[in-house]
C-alpha cells in the first residue's frame, strides 16, 4: 500500500483512476483560470466601447478543463458561475464600471 500511495501523481495508476483529470496538476488549473479571466476582460472592454448600434460580441469559451461536461455528455470548457448562459448588455457592464 505504500507504493501505490508514493505514485507519481501523472502516472499510469492514476490516469486509469480519474482520466485525462490526472493531466492536469495544479499549474495547469491556474493557467487556464488566468487565460479565461483575461479573455473575459478583454470581451467586458470590448462591449463597453462598442458602438450601441453595433453588434455585441459572442462572450469568449472557456478554455476546457478536463472531465467536466454538459448535459449531452461533451466537455463544456468548465464550469461557470450560474447564470453565465445570460447576455450582458454592453449598457449593464458601462453601469457596473461607472
Amino acid at each position: 500500500m505504500v507504493m501505490i500511495k508514493h505514485l507519481p501523481a501523472d502516472g499510469a495508476l492514476q490516469r486509469e483512476i480519474h482520466g485525462e483529470a490526472a493531466e492536469w496538476s495544479l499549474t495547469d488549473h491556474l493557467l487556464a483560470a488566468a487565460v479565461d479571466h483575461l479573455a473575459a476582460a478583454n470581451w467586458m472592454f470590448q462591449c463597453v466601447n462598442t458602438a450601441e448600434d453595433d453588434e455585441t460580441p459572442d462572450p469568449p469559451q472557456p478554455v476546457p478543463r478536463p472531465g467536466a461536461t454538459d448535459g449531452d455528455g461533451e466537455g463544456d470548457g468548465g464550469a461557470g458561475p450560474e447564470g453565465a448562459d445570460e447576455a450582458v448588455s454592453p449598457a449593464a457592464l458601462a453601469r457596473f464600471f461607472g
